[in-house]
């Protein structure tokens, strides 16, 4: 797994999210520790399926509670 930190990955975001597409998982990190990592979706994956785990992941989240993901995507956050 290729491991980048946050600060590089926003200046590749188009090439780690191309490798990502290509089947290769990407791990960013902050501060040397592990954030996030990027992959590609399951061949079978839905969009609605995919937008249902993040609208579940962002209700567990503490300090996006009050935020939609479509505000979110709007905001160009995600």
């Amino acid at each position: 797994m290729y491991s980048v930190g946050l600060f590089e990955a926003k200046q590749k975001l188009s090439e780690l999210v191309e490798r990502a597409r290509r089947g290769e998982k990407i791990a960013l990190t902050r501060r040397g520790k592990l954030a996030a990592v990027l992959t590609s979706p399951p061949a079978e994956a839905n969009l609605k399926e995919i937008f249902n785990d993040i609208e579940k992941n962002r209700k567990r989240s503490r300090w996006r509670r009050r935020l939609k993901t479509k505000d979110l995507i709007e905001q160009g956050r995600i």
